[in-house]
């Protein structure tokens, strides 16, 4: 019986991995430090070179500044 069980909940048990390596790599590029201070960097590229506005990177800023501070509160 739990071969039966097995060989019919396989596609089921696919599906949940994939859906859990999914929300994994999310995770680590929302919650990736690393990855958000290369996005600081970058937008400053883009504020020195003239691509974007001052407004418009202070938006940005600070929102990518709250998601760091999140995730350092979230360590502790």
């Amino acid at each position: 019986m739990f071969l039966l069980d097995d060989i019919l909940l396989a596609p089921l048990k696919g599906v949940a991995w994939v859906a859990e390596k999914l929300r994994e790599v999310a995770d680590k590029e929302l919650f990736d430090p690393d990855k958000i201070r290369e996005e600081l960097m970058s937008l400053q590229a883009k504020l020195d070179m003239g691509d974007i506005g001052e407004e418009q990177y202070r938006e940005i800023e600070k929102a990518l500044l709250e998601r760091l501070t999140a995730i350092q509160n979230r360590e502790k």
